[in-house]
């Protein structure tokens, strides 16, 4: 294999939020094609079973990329995190590598661009308290995308250990961000603006009752149809938007209030395509609950991926 490697420091020099949720956006409209996510189960570690991810995506005429995840959630609580990824870039027309890139930063990193994107369109003006909930890769991120959208006076960061939370917050206290460490979930819920989950969990912590009006909910870390983050309330509390259809349906915060008939497919509104592409105007008054469910896709992967070439020249012919 040939190609340039672009490691973790190679991707974040080149993905700035603001450039990188450009990117995203202009890729929602480019000729190409997604084609679904395989999922593989593997065998169980430690009593609990992971998923091996494979998201190919192309752009005609340019690129092709793919990526590899693995998801071990028997990693959680030890120094390897539960998610880990690699990617390769290729050239559309000669099918010859161009790239392998780190794909851990590029999955946060793209990962929280769609986040912050979509609150573009669906968070109130105004938002200004913002809490985050998760303590691994994307908990950071999530914060930092969040942040580069608008002026914080408040960022709370909620783990179920709070020692795991600490240094994070330390982290963001560094880069001059007013994060705190959250012990009262519930309280913390209450007060926020916009509220960007980003975890592994299985079982609903965020509770739609403690929701007032106004609130962004973004749904991002619980991908698969036996993980979940919030509960039926968020359900029926909120007006729903998804990144893409085919993979946030499939997801647990979707997928198990329609199978319980609390909701249908065509309570979800729009995706991020109508978004961006303003033939959906997202949040219609500054009372109105929305929620965001995000399972990521691989066209977003591959707009980043186009963005990190492109800044250290190895990107296809024609692509800048």
């Amino acid at each position: 294999m040939s190609g340039a490697h672009l490691d973790a420091a190679a991707v974040a020099e080149a993905c700035a939020w603001t450039p990188l949720m450009d990117a995203i956006a202009e890729g929602l409209g480019a000729d190409g094609a997604s084609p679904d996510r395989h999922v593989h189960e593997l065998p169980p570690v430690d009593g609990q079973a992971g998923a091996l991810l494979l998201m190919p995506s192309w752009r005609t005429g340019s690129a092709i990329g793919v990526k590899v995840v693995t998801y071990l959630p028997s990693n959680a609580g030890t120094p390897v995190p539960s998610v880990n990824a690699g990617y390769l870039l290729f050239d559309a027309t000669t099918g010859v590598v161009l790239a392998s890139i780190e794909g851990d930063s590029l999955t946060t990193r793209r990962t929280a661009a769609i986040s912050a994107l979509a609150a573009r369109s669906l968070a109130r003006a105004d938002t200004a308290r913002v809490l985050v909930c998760g303590t691994g890769q994307l908990a950071p991120q999530l914060a930092r995308a969040h942040a580069a959208e608008r002026e914080l006076s408040w960022l709370g960061v909620w783990g179920r250990r709070p020692e795991a939370a600490a240094p994070i917050v330390d982290a963001l206290r560094a880069e001059g961000l007013p994060a705190e460490v959250v012990t009262d979930l519930d309280a913390a819920v209450a007060s926020a603006d916009l509220i960007s989950c980003g975890t592994g969990a299985t079982e609903p912590f965020l509770r739609g009752a403690l929701l007032r009006p106004g609130t962004h909910v973004d749904l991002v870390g619980s991908f698969a149809e036996g993980m979940r983050e919030s509960d039926d309330e968020v359900a029926r509390a909120g007006r729903w938007f998804v990144d893409t259809r085919a993979g946030a349906l499939l997801a647990g915060d979707l997928a198990a209030p329609i199978g319980a008939g609390l909701l249908a497919d065509t309570d979800v509104v729009a995706d991020l395509g109508a978004l961006v592409a303003g033939t959906d105007p997202g949040r219609r008054s500054d009372a109105e609950i929305t929620v965001f469910k995000s399972a990521g896709f691989a066209g977003a992967d591959l707009s980043a991926a186009l963005l990190v070439a492109a800044h250290h020249g190895v990107a296809p012919p024609g692509f800048s």
